[in-house]
Formats: structure tokens, C-alpha cells, sequence
């Protein structure tokens, strides 16, 4: 009896214990579909980091026994790891869906390529031949491969590059995107999910705080200033990077993804314009129709005719290719893939130009360290759109992107996550030793200030035929090819030509020619400098030549001007001899540029005397005050004599008196030699203050 109830209690004890084993297996169950269903729900809208969490706690959740399920799980946190760029997870995540058997392949795949991007070479390559018996036409696996052979091939021969981790610009999180502005290249925007970053909320996306774009700059030393948020309306609680500007430096454009708790997240390009030194709230670039594409990475073209940008639109060649469309007054014009061999069945991302032309680009699908590899793109006059991987060190295993040059030369910053176990970017410098040869130039009012608005024509004898804009300060720098002859021509709106010609010679170091365009205004009267005459007479001395001689091939850039040639004299001596000695000089002028070719119905002689005394401009003014003797004058002061005569220091009188012995020119006409009507500049003078007049006048009724 005892031995039976002993038993009856120890089957009730197992009875108990076998119901407590399926509850808890029960319930275990129902916590492995739970998070995997909301790992699902994650994965569908893009939160790849949230979704890793469930995924990890579903996998952790099943019974080493059910290969199937764990592998399917192993699967997708490789996946997610993938998408975040946590690489060494991925690693062991895609080894383990392998280890199960996982059904998909394409596991064979990513497992090379994230060992790729770990530098494990050999692992990779047999990673990569294994997908290859499955899926023998994979452009990848074949891009992989040789990824493998001419990886370390490369980090045994580095190249020239010098590559620098930059502290000051970077946190304990990603800050990626550099971007250079400025006219001398001393600003720098970049992109980032530090804790000054706007909002609260965490990215499901990152698994760190939404991103901002932030702003450095140079300060009177040189010297960088410590990182701050970008002064304007362009950040919000979402996603703001990857940014670029047009070659005004007027327009931004930005990448920006918004946040839904129920639909895929789409990249948008938006664009912001300059307002002093702030910018302004951001509106949605319209590029294409396609509403469930993303549209990432902006990159304006030199010219600035064309908005390069990152979609995965269909049509591509795979995966996330270069588009481009192109910038017109109303907006955007149709898009186009560059296709290949830009383009592959990879990833093609973070566009950005070299003022040169050419494009730099990063992609995953040509052959390269790992990761997202550096390329570079030019057009060859033989051999067609040549793409170049730009090797160890600027390229290592792990992702770099985001190229920013330094105007014409080859340094400057970009991102990479070299070095970091959580897979954050951040920012390096480079420099590439080169011979550049480059012209700069200033474009800018004859006695007076840059022109902002100016444009330069470069023309070579290799066929070079280019538009230049100038910067803010009327300057410009372009690089030049040797052995090339060119011709520039310096232009803007009511202004003359100005014509300067260089050869350029073969060099073994980098050399800078400098031009100057002083541009003579057509409205108004223009110096003559270094004109100079007999005493008391009107025969021309042998200095004079250079200038009369510039004066010349002035006449001859601009054929279809004519002017009138007047000479000044000062205060002093009598007035009829003064006037009479003025007439000949301006005589004088004349008939040396009529011998030197000049059509005489293209000149006016004209004498005034002491009658139109000088009168003085802001920049004069802001040169006597520099001069010796310096001289407080003020804009619109008039040299008459009794104006001069309030100088009572003999040297101070001198130089007034000088300033109105004076040779000058004027525009009369424009229409030389054409059937167009006669210029009168008077007239355009009165018809541009109207304009402004009424431009005023909208702008007290606007605001």
C-alpha cells in the first residue's frame, strides 16, 4: 500500500512537472512569435536597428533543435546588422543562417561581403565561390572575388594619399557627409547624430538620434572652430544630411527622411536658399512622380546644369544607383540613370564633384577594399567614362563616402567607419601631392570693386571651350593642361571686355598664373593710367606707351564700341590756354591710335580744361586715405579749386591737383559696324534708376 501510494505521488509529482514544462514552452513560444512578428513589422518600414532587437530575442527564443526557425531568424539580424553597418554581428549572424541551412543563398552572398568588409579575405573568397556554384552569372560574387585578390595587394602598396582622423569635427556617434563652402573653402558642413542633435527620440532606423546637419568655420588664424548647429530653419526632429550647394553658393540642397510609425521611410531631397549668413526653411524638391522611391544624396554638377542624386527607382542597373536631373528656372527637368559603367547590380552612392568635372562617387559593386569604396569618374576622349577605385588609404575595408574638395585641389575631407566596432563614421582629412598647374583671376570694375556677376570665356587650342563663374569676390581658379595655349575673356553687363592670353609650359611642380580683368565701365568716365606729356606741352613721352598700347588692344576686344577721348588740366593757369592744351593732348592720344589701326571714326577728341574737375568714388576714397599724404575724403567730394584751397599742407594740394590732370575715355556707342540702333548711355543710366526705382517700390509693397 505504501509502495502505491509512494508511486501515485511520485506520477502526480511528474503530472506537475510535465504541465509546468508546457506552459512555459507554451509561453516561450508565444514570446518567440511576438518578437518576431514585431521584428517583421520593424523590418517592413525600415527600422533595422529595432528590428535586430526582436529578431535577436525571437532566435534566442527557439529550440536549437528547429534548425528551420533559427535559421530564417539568423537570417534577418544578418540582415539588419547589414543595414546599420554593425559588420562583426553580421559576420556571426549570416555564419549561423549558413550553419542551419538556411533556404536563401543570397546568404552565401552577404556573408563574403560583410567579410569582406571585415578584411577577411580568404573567408570571403570561399564565401563568394560558394554563392557562385549556386548563381554562377553574379556580378557581386565576381566583384567580390577580385575584391579578394587586389585588396591586400593594394594595403601592401598604399598610394600617395595622407589620410588624418579629424577630432574637432567628430563625436561619439556618426558624423559623416562633409561638405566644403565658402570662397576660400573655410567652411564645413557635415552631418551628424551627436547629442546636440534636434529631438528626443531615438531612430529605430540607427538605433541612435536623428540626424543634423552642423556647421564649422575658420577662424582669423585659420583655424577650425569647434562644431555648432547650422544657423537657419533646415533642421527638424527627423533625419537631416548628406548635403550639397550649388556653385552659387546660394542654394542648398539636403537629404531628409521623415518618420512614420506605419509606412516605409522614403529619402527626400529638399533645398534651402542663403539668407545672410542663416538659411532659410527648406522646401521639397519635386524630382520625379515616383512616390515609393527614395531620393538621397544630392550633388550638383560644376557647370550647375544638373542635380546628381541617389534613387532606387526602377530602372536602375540594381540596387541604389547615380541618377541625375536637370536644374531649370521652373524647377526640374526629367531624370536619367547614368548608368554603366558608373553604375552596377551593387549600391552606387554619395555622389560629389571636383571642380574639374570630374565625379566621385562610393559603391559596394565595383572591385574594391570592402564596404563602400571611393571611385572616381571622368570622361576619356578614346577610351569613353573611365571608373577608378581610389585604393589604400583613402579606402579601407570598412564604408567610405562623402568626398569634399578643397576648390581646385586634391584634399579636402570625407567619412569613413574605419576603426570603429559600432560601424559610426566620421570625419578624415586627405591630401594627394600633385602638379596643378592653375590660373586665377579677379574680375572687377576698373577703379572700383569686384563683380560678382561677372563671366569669363576660357578657350584653348586643345579644344577647351568653358563658362566660368566667378566667386563673391570676383575671383576664379581653374586648372590648366600643359602645353596648351588659352585666350580669356573677362565679360559682365554694362561693362567693357577684358582679353588676357597665357601659354601654359610643361612643369615638374605646381605653378599658379594670376590675371587681372579690370573691366572698364560703359556709363561712365575711365582713367587712363600712366598717360603722361611734355611740360606745358601735348606731345606724349615714351612712358606713356605701355598704357596707350593697353588702350589699343582694348579698342580692339571690344570692336564695336566707340568714345570719346577727353583731357583735364587742374585749376591753375589760364583758362582758354588750359582748355586749348587739353584739346591737343587729346589730339595726341587719338592720332596714336589711329596709327596703331584704330578707324578715326571710332574716336572723339574733346578737351575740357579745368572745367570738369575729378570727382572722387568709395574706392578712391578708400586709396587716398591709405596714400602719403593720407587724405579724408568722401565719396561724390568734387576737386575744385576752392575744395582744394581748404588744404592748407602744399603736398595735400598736389595730389588733388594731380588726380585732375587726367586722361579718360567714355563709351559713346556700342553699335559700331552693326545695323542695331545708336547706344546712348545716358539713357540706359536713366532707364536702370527707374528700375531700381520700381524694384523699390515692390519691395514697400511686399513687405
Amino acid at each position: 500500500m505504501l509502495s502505491k501510494i509512494r508511486h501515485i505521488s511520485s506520477s502526480s509529482s511528474c503530472l506537475a512537472v510535465l504541465l509546468v514544462a508546457i506552459v512555459i514552452a507554451l509561453h516561450s513560444c508565444s514570446n518567440e512569435n511576438i518578437a518576431f512578428k514585431k521584428a517583421e513589422q520593424s523590418y517592413a518600414i525600415g527600422e533595422y536597428y529595432a528590428a535586430s532587437i526582436n529578431y535577436k530575442k525571437s532566435y534566442s527564443r527557439c529550440a536549437p533543435k528547429d534548425k528551420p526557425k533559427r535559421a530564417v531568424r539568423a537570417f534577418m539580424m544578418g540582415e539588419c546588422y547589414r543595414h546599420i553597418g554593425y559588420t562583426q554581428k553580421a559576420v556571426a549572424a549570416y555564419q549561423n543562417a549558413v550553419r542551419y541551412k538556411v533556404q536563401d543563398s543570397t546568404a552565401y552572398l552577404h556573408l563574403g561581403m560583410q567579410q569582406l568588409k571585415a578584411g577577411q579575405y580568404k573567408q570571403a573568397a570561399q564565401n563568394f565561390n560558394q554563392y557562385l556554384e549556386l548563381d554562377p552569372g553574379s556580378e557581386l560574387a565576381h566583384s567580390g572575388l577580385l575584391s579578394c585578390e587586389l585588396a591586400p595587394q593594394w594595403k601592401a602598396k598604399p598610394n600617395q594619399y595622407k589620410i588624418k582622423k579629424e577630432a574637432l569635427f567628430n563625436s561619439r556617434r556618426s558624423d559623416y557627409s562633409p561638405m566644403l563652402v565658402g570662397d576660400d573653402a573655410d567652411q564645413l558642413v557635415l552631418s551628424s547624430t551627436r547629442n546636440d542633435a534636434s529631438g528626443d527620440d531615438i531612430s529605430g532606423i540607427t538605433g541612435t538620434k536623428f540626424g543634423d546637419l552642423f556647421f564649422s568655420r575658420k577662424n582669423e588664424q585659420g583655424k577650425w572652430q569647434p562644431v555648432d548647429v547650422i544657423e537657419g530653419e533646415v533642421n527638424t526632429d527627423y533625419d537631416e544630411g548628406a548635403s550639397c550647394l550649388s556653385p552659387d553658393g546660394k542654394t542648398m540642397y539636403f537629404t531628409r527622411c521623415s518618420s512614420d510609425p506605419d509606412y516605409p521611410r522614403y529619402a527626400e531631397i529638399w533645398q534651402s536658399t542663403r539668407s545672410d549668413a542663416s538659411w532659410s526653411k527648406p522646401t521639397k524638391c519635386d524630382i520625379s512622380r515616383d512616390t515609393l522611391s527614395s531620393f538621397a544624396h544630392p550633388a550638383v554638377s560644376p557647370d550647375g546644369e544638373w542635380l546628381y542624386f541617389v534613387s532606387d527607382m526602377p530602372g536602375g542597373e540594381g540596387g541604389l544607383d547615380i541618377w541625375r536631373t536637370r536644374i531649370t528656372s521652373k524647377g526640374f527637368g526629367g531624370v536619367e540613370n547614368v548608368g554603366r559603367p558608373i553604375n552596377t547590380s551593387g549600391d552606387e552612392m554619395f555622389p560629389s564633384f571636383r571642380p574639374n568635372g570630374d565625379l566621385y562617387f562610393s559603391s559596394n559593386g565595383h572591385p574594391g577594399m570592402g564596404g563602400l569604396d571611393i571611385f572616381k569618374s571622368w570622361e576619356d576622349s578614346i577610351r569613353g567614362t573611365i571608373v577608378e577605385n581610389q585604393q589604400f588609404p583613402l579606402n579601407s575595408s570598412a564604408d567610405d563616402f562623402g568626398m569634399t574638395f578643397e576648390g581646385v585641389h586634391n584634399r579636402g575631407f570625407f567619412c569613413s567607419s574605419r576603426n570603429d566596432g559600432k560601424g559610426w563614421e566620421h570625419i578624415y582629412s586627405f591630401e594627394c601631392p600633385e602638379i596643378l598647374q592653375t590660373v586665377t583671376g579677379w574680375v572687377y570694375e576698373k577703379d572700383g570693386y569686384e563683380l560678382p556677376e561677372a563671366l569669363v570665356y576660357m578657350v584653348g587650342n586643345d579644344g577647351t571651350n568653358l563658362k566660368l563663374s566667378v566667386k563673391g569676390d570676383g575671383s576664379f581658379t581653374q586648372v590648366l593642361k600643359p602645353g596648351v595655349d588659352y585666350v580669356l575673356l573677362g565679360t559682365c553687363k554694362g561693362y567693357l571686355n577684358v582679353k588676357n592670353e597665357i601659354r601654359v609650359e610643361q612643369s615638374e611642380e605646381s605653378e599658379e598664373y594670376t590675371l587681372q580683368f579690370p573691366l572698364p565701365p560703359i556709363n561712365v568716365p575711365v582713367l587712363i593710367d600712366n598717360i603722361f606729356y611734355e611740360f606745358d606741352k601735348a606731345d606724349l613721352t615714351p612712358e606713356s606707351t605701355e598704357a596707350l598700347d593697353k588702350l589699343v588692344e582694348m579698342m580692339n576686344q571690344n570692336p564695336n564700341i566707340t568714345i570719346e577721348l577727353s583731357a583735364h588740366c587742374d585749376y591753375r593757369g589760364n583758362d582758354n590756354y588750359n582748355q586749348r592744351l587739353s584739346q591737343r593732348r587729346a589730339e595726341s592720344v587719338v592720332r596714336y591710335l589711329i596709327a596703331h589701326d584704330i578707324k578715326k571714326d571710332r574716336l572723339t577728341a574733346v578737351g575740357y580744361g579745368e572745367s570738369r574737375p575729378k570727382i572722387i568714388t568709395k574706392k578712391l576714397a578708400e586709396t587716398l586715405l591709405k596714400g602719403t599724404p593720407k587724405l579724408e575724403l568722401a565719396e561724390n567730394d568734387t576737386l575744385t579749386e576752392a575744395f582744394i584751397l581748404k588744404f592748407k599742407d602744399k603736398d595735400e594740394q598736389e595730389v588733388l591737383n594731380a588726380l585732375n590732370r587726367r586722361t579718360e575715355f567714355k563709351v559713346l556707342r556700342t553699335t559700331y559696324g552693326t545695323n542695331l540702333n545708336e547706344y546712348k548711355p545716358e539713357e540706359e543710366e536713366k532707364k536702370a534708376s527707374a528700375k531700381k526705382k520700381g524694384d523699390d517700390e515692390e519691395e514697400d509693397f511686399l513687405f
